[in-house]
């Protein structure tokens, strides 16, 4: 919006404690601020159209944080964990077929016994329905777009975007101004590769001494089987097929109720070809003989896609800062090998809020809670994270194979008897420069979708019930149009075009030139351009408060 425009002042509140971002971290932190302490006030912000509209993952939860958080949940007939773990079998896919992998071969912290299989999605409706119980404001549909900061340069507020924005950055009709949410303390669980979280984390310099944060790219896909294919609890994971052998990666069928199955596939955004699609690997995979017959006769009733953070240990930047501190996926709590990060973000909205909660007690406001960071690595977050640290630099160093085999017994190590072989592996180049130039590689020829089994990206962003009002400013910001054409078309090929899960970038024709095409309308906020691009050179931003994609059960 242009500078010199006068715009009207913002209208404030006033809280105890701001929270962005109604996932688990920021949820279970609200509630713990309440069970501590009654009169604190606490808002969250999310910017789905309602809780749990941008929220998907596998997903197998492991209990341990929800146990801690709301310990009598299971008398609760409304919880949403439903499907208790009962068969845990792992896979290694080949083209011409499978091999189970014996579960003794797993190390301990692989069995998923005693985990449920849910929708991380109702989840976060049913702890958003428990913190509303406590007193919690939760604004679903607004997207916190600014960090407010004091004289001092600590954080003491965030602001909602401007709503009814033209494309040309000019107030509309309906124009709004955002709203300033003040708090003694703000809380940004945002999920991976927060719009606001980055900006922390470079002003800040949280991520100094860190390693570079790694991430995946998780797609999903729920259907509805027939009766006699479903097999209520079974988790399958799986890696191989169809990614080679120097591509991380691997894949999960879990079987919930009522006939449902989520079948996902993650790949690893280190990988190095920029002809490699993970969209069209995902859909190879289904058609693998181990995973096709669990589908025939079936339905797909939903889509979505999602970056995951799995740099873990090593890369976990600094928690706090003046003002606050980043909790969950915005810190980046997954366990990679278990593929489960929701237990960790519970935890690590609980271990915020019971700080935070003692400094406000003590009279403090807008100063760094330093006691998150100084002690989360002593927490079942720490623990979980530390005796898995290698399993991911093993992997991206020595391939699949090898790279897994390490892991294993890397993890075996760290259970009985508390050491690693190797200590602390580094990971090394970011995601975006781990892509190589597309002379180095050759285009992968992908089988034409079936619409039966196997589909394209648009009909499958269609599940996803994303919509973005067209005639706004694009929240996908390409720094520099000339270098997007010069090195991500002309060096690298144009991997945003196969990288997104959503077909939101394309390289066209026109008037003889290439033109780079942003259909910014189809975005399922996975963040993956953000992550990938080799130039960094496109930015996501949120776009105005409660669009982009509505999961019913994700």
């Amino acid at each position: 919006m242009s500078e010199e425009m006068e715009l009207p002042e913002r209208e404030s509140m006033e809280f105890d404690v701001v929270i962005v971002g109604a996932g688990p971290a920021g949820l279970s932190a609200a509630i713990r601020l309440k069970q501590v302490n009654p009169e604190l006030t606490v808002v969250v912000l999310e910017k789905g159209a309602e809780v749990g509209a941008h929220i998907l993952s596998g997903a197998v939860v492991d209990p341990i944080g929800v146990d801690a958080l709301l310990t009598d949940w299971r008398d609760d007939p409304d919880h949403p964990f439903k499907t208790e773990v009962t068969d845990d079998q792992f896979l290694m896919l080949g083209p011409a077929g499978s091999v189970r992998l014996p579960n003794v071969l797993m190390p301990p912290l692989m069995n998923n016994h005693g985990n449920y299989i849910v929708s991380l999605g109702n989840v976060c409706r049913w702890l958003a329905a428990k913190a509303e119980e406590l007193g919690v404001e939760i604004y679903p549909g607004f997207a916190a777009a600014e960090v407010l900061y004091n004289e001092e340069g600590a954080v003491y507020g965030v602001a909602t975007g401007d709503m009814g924005v033209e494309r040309d950055g000019t107030p509309g009709p309906n124009y709004a101004r955002g709203m300033e949410l003040h708090g003694k303390y703000v809380l940004i669980g945002e999920g991976v590769r927060g719009s606001l979280a980055k900006q922390l984390i470079a002003r800040f310099q949280l991520s100094e001494g860190r390693d570079p944060q790694k991430f995946g790219i998780g797609i999903k896909e729920l259907w509805e089987v027939k009766p006699e294919k479903h097999k209520p609890g079974l988790v399958q994971h799986s890696f191989g097929w169809p990614l080679n052998s120097t591509t991380g990666g691997g894949s999960f069928l879990y079987h919930l109720e009522d006939n449902l199955v989520a079948v996902g596939f993650v790949v690893h955004l280190n990988y190095k070809n920029p002809y490699l699609f993970p969209f069209e690997e995902f859909q190879r995979f289904k058609t693998h003989s181990a995973i096709r017959d669990t589908f025939e006769g079936g339905k797909r009733i939903s889509y979505g896609a999602r970056a995951i953070t799995e740099g873990g240990w090593q890369s976990v930047p600094k928690l706090s800062f003046p003002g606050g501190a980043l909790i969950g996926c915005s810190a980046g709590f997954v366990n990679v090998p278990r593929i489960k990060g929701s237990h960790n973000a519970v935890i690590s909205g609980m271990l915020a809020a019971d700080k935070i909660a003692a400094a406000i007690a003590a009279g403090r406001a807008n100063d760094e809670p330093i006691e998150i960071e100084n002690e989360w690595r002593a927490t079942s977050i720490g623990k979980d994270l530390k005796r898995v640290r290698n399993v991911k630099p093993l992997w991206s160093r020595f391939g699949t194979y090898i790279g897994i085999g390490l892991g294993g017994l890397d993890m075996w190590t760290n259970q009985l008897f508390g050491i690693s072989l190797f200590g602390t592996l580094h990971h090394g180049k970011t995601d975006a420069a781990s892509l190589e130039p597309a002379e180095k590689h050759k285009p992968i020829d992908y089988p034409k979708p079936d619409g039966v089994l196997t589909f394209d990206r648009l009909s499958s962003v269609f599940l996803s019930n994303t919509n973005h009002e067209e005639d706004q400013p694009c929240h996908l910001q390409v720094k520099d149009p000339a270098l997007q054409k010069a090195s991500e078309l002309e060096i690298y090929a144009g991997p945003s075009s196969r990288y997104c899960p959503a077909g939101v970038y394309e390289w066209v024709e026109k008037d003889g030139e290439k033109q780079f095409v942003i259909n910014a309308q189809n975005c399922v906020h996975c963040k993956t351009c953000d992550i990938k691009d080799p130039n960094q050179n496109i930015n996501w931003v949120p776009p105005q408060g409660g669009e982009g994609p509505v999961y019913p059960n994700m």
